[in-house]
């Protein structure tokens, strides 16, 4: 399956963004990607933490949502759209649901994940918090997609920090996930220090392929944000990435390869715990 991850440098308006990424995504289809993956926040990156609020749409309706799904109609691509603000239910003014939701080539929603694990870090420097404005999600999900090589993938997703803990993972690989999603918005610091470490590590332990789209670059705001988008096939090889600035990481995942390689080393096999 030709796969594409997005690497963003999103601004303060969700217009502007919207047309870069389509932009991106359109090279992906042309180029022949079937599943294309946006980054985190890759709608806005605001000038503060608090402006997604005012950005929040209910499921299944909203701006942003019709977009991904009308793109997904109009490229003919598998969407995933990194993450935007959900509102709660009820509409909660404080705090939103940061979301993935994948859309199908016929413009279907076909799944929703709200990122579980919310990142905090002080280093005396920077500081983060995302618990100030967003509620954690509490379900895995997991979705399938039919390549047209005539494999289908089960795919497990994810956003950023998620990555810092694999029993999510290997959750997804115990119902049969060969496809792990990691969307990311990471720090230039922490990004730097661990990024593909933790990418190929969740690739080797689940022998699975990885997929992270992710944002790159100085932003409006003021941001750094690390970059490195990347694939990486089961074996933890790393297939293309990108280190800085917009643009289009494409790879090939063989799937006949992922299962060559889970019949000669079945470790997925011999776990006790």
């Amino acid at each position: 399956m030709h796969v594409a991850a997005i690497q963003m440098v999103s601004g303060t308006q969700v217009e502007p963004n919207l047309r870069a990424a389509h932009a991106l995504l359109a090279e992906a289809a042309a180029a022949g990607a079937e599943l294309a993956v946006l980054p985190e926040y890759f709608c806005v990156m605001g000038r503060r933490d608090t402006d997604k609020l005012a950005l929040q749409e209910p499921l299944a309706e909203g701006p942003i949502q019709s977009w991904l799904a009308a793109t997904a109609r109009e490229l003919g691509l598998w969407i995933v759209g990194g993450t935007l603000p959900l509102s709660r239910a009820p509409r909660d003014e404080h705090r939103v649901r940061n979301a993935s939701l994948v859309f199908a080539p016929t413009g279907e929603r076909v799944a929703h994940y709200d990122k579980i694990h919310l990142f905090r870090f002080n280093d005396g420097e920077r500081q983060y918090d995302e618990a100030a404005v967003l509620a954690a999600g509490s379900r895995p999900v997991l979705f399938e997609l039919p390549a047209r090589d005539g494999h289908s993938w089960r795919v497990g997703l994810s956003v950023c920090y998620d990555l810092r803990f694999p029993e999510l993972y290997r959750a997804y690989a115990a119902q049969g996930a060969d496809l792990l999603l990691v969307p990311s918005a990471f720090t230039y610091v922490t990004g730097q220090a661990h990024w593909e470490l933790l990418l190929r590590a969740r690739a080797v332990e689940n022998l699975s392929g990885v997929i992270a789209a992710a944002q790159g670059g100085v932003h409006e705001n003021g941001r750094r944000t690390w970059g490195h988008s990347m694939v990486v096939d089961a074996w933890g090889q790393v297939l293309a990435q990108r280190p800085e600035g917009a643009g289009v990481v494409l790879a090939e995942l063989d799937a006949a390869a992922l299962q060559a390689r889970r019949r000669q080393l079945p470790a997925l096999e011999h776990r006790r715990l």
